[in-house]
């Protein structure tokens, strides 16, 4: 009896593992790490943004000396003279923030060349990953380090079947 029962849980348990989905996951940090090209593409980057940075300071640097001289002057200076040193002032931080925004912004200076250089990286990466989902039967492979899903095999997409319950 006992034979027949160890024998239908073992049946059992072998026809769910044959419908099981397979993951894995990479630590996408260490693979970019080990590349050369990428190690130099940050270099750029970093020399870049360095180079910005200390530009976008010196903006600042130059707005601050005019505020403190202006403030050190205030109580002296004729109204239409105040009024022209307040103006400069605001247009030299707006000069500064749009140099900054320029550099750092969303879609500024580092952005664009983080895309130019970084991008063809991560898609050999990403085009690598998927090889090895297809050649070892994965269905979904996450980022260790971030955890996100960065495979995922097209037959579970149930996108259309929640659009269709949604678009009648």
């Amino acid at each position: 009896m006992k034979r027949v029962i160890l024998t239908a849980a073992v049946a059992m348990l072998m026809g769910s593992v044959s419908f099981a989905q397979k993951f894995a996951h990479v630590d996408t940090e260490y693979i970019l790490g080990k590349i050369p090209a990428y190690q130099q593409a940050q270099t750029k980057l970093d020399t870049y943004s360095k180079q910005w940075q200390a530009e976008v300071e010196a903006k600042f640097a130059e707005l601050d000396e005019m505020y403190k001289k202006f403030q050190a002057e205030a109580d002296i200076l004729p109204a239409a003279t105040k009024n022209k040193r307040e103006d400069e002032i605001i247009a030299k931080e707006k000069e500064a923030k749009e140099l900054q925004k320029k550099y750092f912004g969303t879609n500024g200076e580092l952005a664009t060349k983080r895309q130019e250089l970084i991008k063809p990286i991560q898609d050999n990466v990403y085009n690598a990953l998927k090889s090895v989902a297809t050649e070892g039967g994965y269905d979904y492979i996450f980022d260790k380090v971030t955890g996100d899903i960065i495979y995922a095999s097209e037959k579970y997409d149930e996108s259309d079947v929640v659009l269709k319950k949604i678009v009648k």
